[in-house]
């Protein structure tokens, strides 16, 4: 390669040489270009001339190219940053779309629910599951938020709060194990139980059970709300639909699943009802609540009767023990102490009593 280089350096020198020299000749000799010689020259000019022109338009044409290469690269650069600029802002319109999407639902769910006073809240973390089956809101106390309101989002019901702050409170989901919501279903008004279930809600659904539906009535696909008996939850929320059914061994009752309309994957804004559920026992409640605290009483009454006999009897120990003593002498220090020891007994004994009451 280097004696390829070395070569052409070579030919280009005497080219360079000879047109030197012509040029020369025609400028001592002017007369001469019309002469034999001219003629001459010219046929040894004329290739030369013409290899020159073609030299020249070769670098004149690279010049311009590599001119246009360096234009090109500074407008794909400045098209490349308009793309990514675009590229940003039609992802910003995306996410935009999809809030103003989400708080449509929002709204719409609002206006369905329109007795109810709510208020709206962004979820700020969840629990370590991958579901929202707990999560916690960006309002509590100061926005009227209190334990027990109830929380809706997509279609219907979320869930319930549970604890609340300030500015916080926490929520626990329908889907949460911990869960058992009062519901019934909104065509024939038979009642169940719907049950969180986090292994069920892998595939989609949740548990129901506990459903009366004595005339076959009830069937998959009919929507579950919250019941008029529930002690926590407002009345007619939906939480889903029935998508399975069957009976239970005791043929009294039947179980199955039910898909809620509610995403709790993807849970990023919620309504909280500031209305709570003003419950009523029934009479059978109240009896029964009656006749545990009736139970309880009386256990507590035994409990300090019973303390009061063994008080009782630590004080009678101690006096048998005192009488004992006045048979010896005054320097029987130890009886003394026994007497001293059952009074003790007796005062302890007291306060326990004293306690129980």
């Amino acid at each position: 390669m280097n004696q390829d280089k070395k070569s052409g350096k070579t030919l280009l020198s005497v080219i360079t040489v000879i047109c030197a020299g012509l040029i020369a000749l025609s400028i001592i000799f002017p007369d001469a270009a019309s002469g034999p010689a001219g003629n001459v020259v010219k046929v040894l000019v004329t290739p030369l001339q013409k290899s020159m022109n073609s030299f020249g338009q070769y670098l004149s044409g690279l010049s311009t190219n590599l001119e246009g290469s360096a234009s090109l690269k500074a407008k794909n650069k400045e098209l490349q940053e308009k793309v990514d600029k675009l590229t940003a802002e039609n992802s910003e319109l995306v996410l935009n779309k999809e809030e103003l999407t989400r708080l449509q639902t929002l709204l719409d769910l609002k206006n369905q629910y329109s007795d109810y006073d709510m208020v709206g809240a962004n979820v700020i973390s969840r629990g370590s599951s991958n579901w929202y089956n707990t999560f916690t809101i960006d309002k509590g106390t100061n926005d009227g938020i209190q334990v027990d309101c109830n929380v809706m989002a997509g279609a219907g019901l979320v869930g319930i709060v549970t604890k609340v702050g300030p500015n916080w409170a926490t929520v626990r989901s329908i889907i949460d194990d911990d869960s058992n919501v009062s519901a019934m279903v909104s065509t024939t008004s038979d009642t169940c139980i719907v049950a969180g279930n986090l292994q069920l809600i892998d595939q989609g659904t949740i548990s129901l059970v506990k459903l009366l539906d004595d005339n076959n009535h009830v069937h998959v696909g009919d929507k579950v709300v919250t019941s008029n008996i529930s002690e926590k939850y407002l009345p007619g929320i939906l939480i889903g639909y029935i998508s399975e059914l069957n009976n239970d061994a005791n043929n009294l009752t039947k179980s199955g699943q039910l898909t809620p309309v509610v995403d709790f994957r993807h849970l990023q804004e919620v309504l909280v009802i500031r209305t709570l559920k003003n419950y009523v026992a029934s009479q059978d409640d109240a009896k029964n609540d009656k006749a545990e605290r009736a139970k309880a009483a009386a256990g507590a009454a035994d409990e300090s009767e019973t303390a009061a006999s063994e008080a009782d009897q630590a004080k009678g120990t101690g006096s048998a023990n005192a009488d004992a003593a006045g048979d010896h002498t005054a320097a029987a220090d130890p009886d003394n102490g026994n007497t001293a020891g059952g009074d003790e007994a007796a005062g302890t004994a007291g306060q326990n009593a004293g306690g129980q009451e």
